[in-house]
Parts: C-alpha cells; sequence; structure tokens
C-alpha cells in the first residue's frame, strides 16, 4: 500500500487473481475464496468497497441485510443473477444494482467463468449533497 497525506494506492491484481483472496464469514463452514475489502488497505472512512469473484455454478448460501448501510453491486464480467427479497434479475458484465438496507439479497453465478463484481457499501441517507454540488474547482493541472 502506498499513503500520502491526501491519498492512498493499493494494488489488488486483476480480476481473475480475485480468487486468491480469502474471507472468514461466520455463516461459512470455511473461509471463502474470492473475497476482499479494502477498508483497511485503503483508509477509507464514510464507505466500504470489495472486490470480489464468485466461481462458476456457485451461489451466496444465505440471504442478508444491513442494519445500516445500503450496497451497489458493479458486475464486471461472468453471468449471473442477483435476488432482492422476491426479485430476481439476470447479471454481467455493466449491470449495477442498488440494495437499500433492509433488502434481502442473494446471488449465483449462472455462467461458465467466475462472475466478477465490485461492492461499495455507504451508509443509507448519508450523502448531504452530489458530487457535482461537493466538488469544487482548484487552480493547476498537472497535464499541462
Amino acid at each position: 500500500m502506498n499513503t500520502e497525506q491526501n491519498m492512498s494506492c493499493v494494488e489488488v491484481g486483476e480480476p481473475q487473481q480475485w480468487m486468491n483472496y480469502l474471507f472468514a464469514h461466520p455463516l461459512l463452514p470455511r473461509p471463502a475464496k474470492g473475497k476482499h475489502f479494502l477498508k483497511e488497505a485503503l483508509g477509507l472512512s464514510g464507505m466500504e468497497i470489495s472486490i470480489n469473484s464468485l466461481p462458476a455454478g456457485v451461489a451466496i448460501p444465505f440471504t442478508h441485510t444491513h442494519r445500516l448501510n445500503e450496497e451497489v453491486y458493479f458486475f464486471l464480467s461472468g453471468a449471473g443473477e442477483f435476488c432482492v427479497d422476491d426479485r430476481s434479475v439476470p447479471v454481467g458484465p455493466g449491470s449495477v444494482i442498488r440494495v437499500a438496507p433492509e433488502g434481502q439479497r442473494c446471488w449465483r453465478n449462472t455462467g461458465d467463468q467466475p462472475l466478477n463484481y465490485l461492492v461499495i457499501q455507504a451508509r443509507h441517507g448519508s450523502m448531504a449533497s452530489s458530487a457535482i454540488e461537493d466538488g469544487h474547482a482548484t487552480p493547476g493541472n498537472p497535464w499541462q
């Protein structure tokens, strides 16, 4: 990890390498492959991000909700199905799904390749302004 005053940077590898990460979860009998949280590595303070790779033919074995956080799932490659409450939708490269904290969510890989995706979670209702309203131009441009 590279950390400076106003930034941090970490290399997580290409999606085909994400299966090498292991994640222990109390509802699973053994550590699962293909999940890595970036909060600690990047020093995040207002959100959590995870990189994920679900093997072909595998389904998340339980549904879950959150108490405070909404999640956004951004699918990069592979094919799958995502279920929230009683609604199921197909997902693939470019699919983006937001789930409210109380939404019961679960997903599965329906393809023959890993399903690679990012998950971003942040406290529901915490955005005081949009990104455009929050940003402002500063002097200088390093590319000129």
